[in-house]
């Protein structure tokens, strides 16, 4: 997220341990800064209060759900009652539905269950960055297009998790090739701009179609069969 502002982010874990584990990562990972860690919601409260005072709100909370004076959701729907507006990451054990249910209602943005490796934490963080960078500008959405690709970065398939013979670097490669055209784009073009072959990119496109962040349509010419082009949902 070359150019981007640094996200600052607070952890919010009863876990010293895992807090310390938890703000290590987010601190590895570009774009993003841990700018500390609270152990109880009243504590997380305190800190978010006092950084809001300062006029330097955090942008993004890392929450266990299971804290020592509460519950994570209740938290949420604290600060939002508040008129703290953090996006919400919960990084929590808790796998029953009715609370995956009630964090969506409540804002959460993702939903990592423990235990989980590195690699999947960057990943949401990176999806989230794209997220909030897919809606940076200032003015209107240009039409839906804009707000589903928005959505899209978020449910974005987990580069810890790609299938054989892919690699997150060459699939985010092809994808900022996507984003940076105004136009859908074939295989060629992508795999020039990216730096890889054509069959190497449709391999990557296709993944990408896949998993709903790219649409494949064909765009017909003069002559001859229509050409298939890609550009982001």
């Amino acid at each position: 997220m070359t150019g981007a502002p640094t996200i600052d982010v607070l952890v919010i874990e009863d876990d010293p341990v895992a807090a310390d584990a938890h703000a290590l990562y987010v601190s590895g990972t570009p774009g993003f800064r841990c700018v500390g860690t609270a152990h109880s919601a009243a504590e997380a409260l305190r800190f978010l209060e006092r950084r809001r005072a300062e006029g330097a709100p955090v942008a993004l909370l890392l929450l266990d759900l299971y804290l020592p004076d509460g519950f994570g959701l209740d938290l949420c729907r604290r600060l939002r009652a508040g008129g703290h507006g953090a996006d919400i990451i919960a990084v929590t054990s808790a796998r029953d539905l009715a609370t995956v249910r009630q964090a969506v209602s409540v804002g959460v943005v993702q939903y990592l269950l423990k235990p989980f490796a590195a690699a999947s934490l960057r990943s949401r963080l990176e999806r989230y960055a794209r997220y909030r960078a897919s809606l940076a500008r200032e003015g209107e959405a240009l039409g839906q297009d804009e707000v589903d690709q928005a959505f899209a970065e978020l449910r974005s398939a987990d580069r810890s998790t790609l299938p054989k013979g892919l690699t997150g670097a060459t699939l985010e490669a092809v994808a900022a090739v996507l984003r940076a055209s105004d136009v859908g784009l074939a295989a060629a073009a992508v795999g020039t701009a990216a730096g890889v072959s054509r069959i190497t990119a449709r391999r990557y496109l296709e993944y990408l179609v896949e998993t709903g962040r790219v649409v494949r349509e064909p765009q017909y010419g003069n002559v001859g069969r229509p050409e298939l082009c890609y550009r982001p949902r």
